[in-house]
């Protein structure tokens, strides 16, 4: 159990690093691909068009372009980042213990998804998290990957709703996280990570509901799309 671990390493050696992780994988977060994309390179703020979400969906259905592949890598690379030296501070820092990096990558990751959600240097007004999250998955475990990635495309490329395939990610990956490591704290932090999301979707969920909700197209500029 992670938490047996943890008293072991004593409090004053888990606090510190826990601090400086969440505090370096916040600011990472806060780098958010598609408002740094419109705002400074297209000078045109991807928050003022269609459902004036930060996010990938909005930016593609409002620009389009090759410039989409650069929010992608953004948002995927600063995830990546955030997860690793997340576990590699739990690693080096607290204890040489596998579990212990597991625990880092799932803190670490909840913060990076807060930076992308709420990023301080945007007026907190950020994205969903899904593109960053799912990059997370992929670095946290390939068996968590794989049925959040599936469950994505699964429910997106079926319904046509990108929203829902999202929706459907965020819920499936504290049930994933559960079943591969069995632990508490992991399921706490699994837990907040897809409440996360899914609370970002909660206009979605009430367009589903509804029968309102835009199915995914291939581009066309338009400004009455919804992520």
């Amino acid at each position: 159990m992670i938490s047996s671990l943890l008293s072991e390493s004593g409090l004053s050696g888990v606090l510190v690093p826990a601090a400086a992780a969440a505090v370096i994988a916040y600011l990472l977060g806060c780098f958010n691909g598609a408002v740094l994309v419109s705002k400074y390179i297209l000078r045109d703020d991807v928050r003022t068009h269609g459902s004036g979400n930060a996010g990938l969906t909005n930016f593609y259905r409002t620009f389009g372009g090759p410039l989409t592949m650069v929010v992608i890598l953004t948002d995927m690379l600063k995830a990546i980042l955030a997860v690793l030296i997340g576990a590699g501070m739990a690693r080096h820092l607290l204890l040489n213990a596998p579990m212990i990096a597991v625990l880092g990558k799932y803190w670490a990751g909840l913060f990076c998804l807060l930076g992308h959600m709420f990023p301080c240097m945007f007026h907190f007004k950020g994205g969903k998290g899904i593109l960053s999250g799912g990059a997370m998955a992929l670095i946290i475990d390939c068996r968590v990957a794989l049925v959040v990635w599936g469950g994505f495309f699964l429910l997106a490329v079926l319904s046509k709703y990108v929203s829902l395939g999202s929706i459907g990610a965020g819920a499936s990956f504290p049930v994933i996280s559960w079943l591969v490591y069995r632990d508490p704290i992991i399921l706490l932090l699994s837990l907040l990570i897809g409440v996360l999301v899914v609370w970002q979707h909660r206009g979605n969920i009430r367009r589903l509901l509804s029968g309102t909700e835009s199915k995914f197209k291939f581009h066309h500029k338009s400004e009455e799309g919804r992520e």
